[in-house]
């Protein structure tokens, strides 16, 4: 693969500053942009297994930390959802006006707290045109909502199941909800992560596909 953009970034969020991996193909037309769950980083082996794939399937990618290092050693900032959700919204902002990213759709892929606040950005930014996640709390905001939302979970993953089935009502956009048969939470059986990997990859394409882009 020869990309356009690959590179390690720097991406300011107020007095802070969050370190991240920006990857765009040269055709492509879109980038997701992870959103890590408690406790993970742009380092993780979940996300970057993704990411990989997504990226074959000529999608960008920016896997990046939503707390910095001395935050995340603070245990309650990786579930503080609406200061994740403040710093998920900042990087949209400012990949949005990233000279790589011109004329790019944006996505979110989130798990666990992350999902939650890529659900609350999402609420509130209507440049996201798509999103996959594995919720395990259901918010408020969920009603709010406009990006066609795919939720994918295990379905050994029981708790998190009842939570995505509860998620999956209160949502009011274009929604589907994948049950990924004899998987647990973090996918870890033989194919489980292979097929988030095709689900998400088919509900970005087939939500980005739609609209054209404006190249004025």
């Amino acid at each position: 693969m020869n990309p356009r953009f690959h590179n390690k970034i720097d991406i300011p969020a107020g007095k802070r500053v969050l370190k991240g991996e920006l990857l765009i193909p040269q055709q492509s037309k879109a980038i997701i942009i992870f959103s890590h769950g408690s406790g993970s980083s742009r380092f993780s082996k979940r996300n970057q297994a993704v990411s990989k794939y997504l990226n074959k399937k000529n999608f960008g990618t920016l896997l990046f930390d939503l707390l910095t290092e001395e935050e995340d050693q603070q245990y309650h900032n990786r579930f503080d959802i609406p200061l994740l959700a403040k710093r998920l919204a900042l990087t949209t902002e400012w990949l949005e006006k990233h000279p790589a990213a011109k004329d790019c759709r944006f996505g979110y892929f989130g798990a666990s707290t992350g999902a939650a606040s890529a659900l609350k950005a999402a609420s509130v930014l209507l440049s996201i045109d798509a999103i996959v996640c594995q919720p395990d709390l259901v918010m408020d905001e969920l009603k709010f909502v406009q990006a066609p939302t795919l939720l994918i979970v295990g379905s050994h993953d029981y708790e998190v199941l009842e939570w995505n089935k509860e998620a999956y009502l209160q949502l009011r956009c274009k929604k589907k909800l994948e049950i990924v048969q004899g998987a647990s939470h973090l996918f870890e059986e033989p194919g489980a992560l292979e097929q988030v990997c095709e689900l998400a990859a088919a509900w970005f394409e087939k939500s980005f596909h739609p609209k054209k882009i404006n190249h004025e």
